[in-house]
């Protein structure tokens, strides 16, 4: 069964919202998971695209948008319409930056949702929250501090 992790930011920023989102896709893909990065819209997908080239000096996440010739040979891919296409090996996980859960988010082993402080997300999230446990899916919070988060 997927397991949901639920990154919980005191920001109420969209820049912080995303800025933790390269620094966690980072970290997944570090432990060797192939990751699907799950935009709310394309303008959003290609934001994450340009900020995992620099989101630290020190620091380099291959990736690419999905569908793109390199989609399949990066552990990381980033998409804002259907399921990701199917590559071997396929994702194991998933960073949901949507509102919405996917209907296809089963899928994948784990699955990570970002909230931070600001209304709409936090309302939309909590949706989620709701959604996952009612359909009997493992949800942990992580609770996270400032700006080091």
């Amino acid at each position: 069964m997927t397991k949901v992790d639920f990154y919980i930011l005191p920001d109420t920023t969209l820049e912080a919202r995303l800025a933790f989102a390269c620094r966690l896709t980072e970290t997944i893909a570090r432990k060797g998971y192939r990751l699907y990065l799950h935009a709310e819209d394309e303008q959003m997908a290609r934001e994450l695209d340009e900020r995992l080239w620099d989101f630290r000096p020190d620091a380099y996440v291959p990736h690419a948008l999905e569908g793109s010739d390199e989609a399949s040979r990066v552990p990381v891919t980033i998409g804002w319409q259907e399921a990701p296409a199917s590559i071997d090996p396929p994702p194991q996980a998933m960073l949901n930056l949507s509102p919405d859960i996917p209907e296809w988010f089963s899928r994948f082993e784990r699955v990570a949702e970002i909230i931070n402080q600001h209304q709409d997300v936090l309302t939309a999230k909590r949706e989620c929250w709701k959604i996952y446990k009612q359909r009997g899916y493992p949800v942990t919070p992580h609770q996270l501090k400032g700006q080091g988060a």
